[in-house]
């Protein structure tokens, strides 16, 4: 082993420390030039997970707008090659299976139609932690676009990013003031406090405030029980904050809303010193960060889930449900998912619980009466007069 060679925890702790003391932290780009968040969650494409944790944080701060890596076996398998002289980065994880390439008779891959190997698992008879190797998607010959990835993986119709911000919130069931100039968690008394929404120059900036302060609330001892005794400006604090802080990034960029670094500036010197002193300690705050984001993003889960059983009473084979200037007809009901069919232009639609027209059916078929006002009021708004065609 290289006596040189530095454990992965060190290297991210140097590299955010480097960072942060010239002021280009990831912490302080909220958005890029494009409107994009500075911070995107690094993806495998090849499994369509998230890295978690420590190599969600290291990945993004290598300077790819490419959010996608994967080793070169996985690489080699989806039929893609690595540029020539690409340098790899370091990660760690669990290793519970072993993924190995299915073989002819004779030893040959075997591959699909499209020419990618076809794999089986295997699993470990003990989990271990491991090194891997991986490439972003930018050091990768005949990769899809970046633009074909995320259409592939776009849900029309699901909720806009307010109302999945929003949504969190209220499913939190948390305790939350309005009023002041302050946004903070008081873990004494369990309650966030924040100021009146009209005070934030948008509505992703408020939801950006209020997550992180989310994201303290979940250290509760009622919640994940984090030692959160520390007085402001204390070490203990700003190691919370950095917990929170790390934990913001993740939400802000799988809820797209961005991330509001604001007052938190105000830790950095400490998050230095901590990271000096102790460099595992990144480790640990990430790990935290994760469980953080885990539990908030749970919220979601438990929606959907109050979603789909409701789903599954609403809307049934052969239902004709007048909405919008047209009719749909449902053909066939599989599962949670549904397929209409558009009875003017007869476009054959596939619908999961979560997309807007299938909301908008079943409101239309449990309550039709209602759903036409409703129709009828957004029209007038819109200056818009005509009738709904039968």
């Amino acid at each position: 082993m290289n006596k040189n060679f530095k454990p992965l925890h060190e290297q991210i702790a140097n590299k955010l420390i480097a960072a942060l003391e010239a002021g280009t932290s990831p912490f302080q780009k909220p958005w890029k030039s494009t409107d994009a968040p500075a911070f995107t969650i690094p993806v495998n494409p090849t499994t369509n997970k998230n890295y978690r944790g420590m190599n969600s944080l290291w990945l993004s701060m290598q300077g790819f707008t490419d959010p996608r890596w994967m080793t070169l076996k996985q690489a080699d398998f989806a039929g893609y090659t690595v540029k020539e002289g690409a340098k790899a980065t370091l990660i760690n994880f669990v290793k519970t299976h072993n993924i190995e390439a299915m073989r002819d008779p004779d030893g040959n891959k075997i591959k699909d139609d499209s020419g990618k190997t076809l794999t089986r698992k295997t699993e470990l008879d003990k989990a271990t932690i491991t090194k891997a190797w991986v490439f972003n998607a930018e050091q990768i010959n005949k990769i899809p676009p970046l633009s074909e990835y995320l259409k592939d993986k776009q849900v029309p119709g699901i909720w806009d990013v307010v109302e999945r911000a929003e949504n969190l919130l209220k499913e939190s069931k948390a305790d939350i003031n309005y009023g002041g100039n302050e946004a903070y968690y008081s873990k004494v008394k369990d309650l966030i406090q924040l100021p009146q929404r009209n005070q934030f120059d948008s509505e992703t900036k408020f939801y950006a405030v209020a997550l992180h302060e989310l994201g303290h609330w979940t250290g509760h001892e009622n919640r994940l029980k984090r030692p959160m005794e520390g007085r402001y400006g204390s070490q203990d604090y700003a190691r919370e904050e950095l917990r929170a802080e790390i934990a913001s990034l993740m939400l802000g960029s799988e809820l797209q809303i961005g991330h509001n670094f604001g007052q938190h500036a105000a830790y950095v010197n400490s998050w230095v010193k901590i990271l000096k002193d102790e460099p595992f300690e990144l480790f640990r705050a990430s790990a935290d960060a994760q469980k953080i984001f885990d539990f908030i993003m749970g919220f979601e889960q438990k929606i959907d889930l109050k979603q789909d059983v409701k789903a599954a009473e609403a809307l049934a084979e052969g239902d004709l449900v007048p909405y919008n200037n047209t009719e749909y007809k449902v053909l066939e009901k599989k599962g949670k998912s549904v397929t209409v069919e558009d009875q003017i232009t007869k476009e054959k639609i596939r619908l999961q619980p979560n997309y807007g027209l299938f909301k908008k059916l079943t409101e239309a078929k449990n309550n039709p009466e209602a759903m036409q006002m409703q129709i009828a009021g957004e029209e007038q708004e819109c200056g818009v007069s005509h009738k709904i065609r039968r």
